[in-house]
């Protein structure tokens, strides 16, 4: 088997990084996808995860649990260590990352590659609404704070039809070599 790599899926909330996601795997089905432990109430919905409060969250982090780690927007969020070993096994993860752990992430392991979704801010502050977990305050606040990451990467836009950005991202991923 080749080398694996995590594929560090970025972007905006609401940009549709789960979505996107999934359609890679649907393309892909050898295609790992890290499922990430949040401290979030599992009530909630959105994407699948395991739910774990903040003192077990900070436990397992202390005790190795997790290839990566964050915090961000008032929740902690980790990529358990069985992907880290998946990818040295020679599996390619996606793994739904926030742009500050991207360092972090390039350090952990050899090959790594950015996808960064991006979509219009109409685009976004629909969706956003959408879900109806946040108040147009907060929707406001969190499109303020778009900021493209550092470093590599290949960018693709969601604004149009999903199956349009999951072949972008399977032609920027999957280049054909003439």
């Amino acid at each position: 088997m080749s080398g694996g790599r995590l594929i560090a899926v970025v972007g905006p909330s609401g940009v549709g990084k789960d979505s996107v996601m999934a359609g890679l795997v649907a393309a892909r089905p050898g295609l790992g996808v890290a499922r990430r432990v949040i401290t979030r109430d599992a009530a909630l919905g959105g994407e699948d995860f395991d739910a774990l409060d903040e003192p077990g969250f900070h436990r397992a982090a202390a005790a190795g649990a997790f290839a990566l780690h964050w915090g961000a927007h008032g929740l902690y969020y980790g990529i358990p260590a069985r992907y880290a070993a998946a990818v040295t096994a020679g599996q390619e993860v996606l793994a739904n990352l926030s742009r500050g752990v991207l360092e972090q992430a390039r350090a952990r392991f050899a090959a790594v590659t950015v996808l960064h979704l991006t979509a219009r801010p109409d685009t976004l502050a629909a969706r956003l609404a959408g879900r109806g977990r946040e108040s147009a305050e907060e929707i406001a606040a969190r499109l303020a704070r778009a900021v493209p990451p550092a470093g590599p990467l290949v960018e693709v836009s969601n604004d149009g039809p999903l199956e349009d950005t999951v072949a972008a991202a399977l032609a920027a991923l999957y280049p054909v070599k003439a």
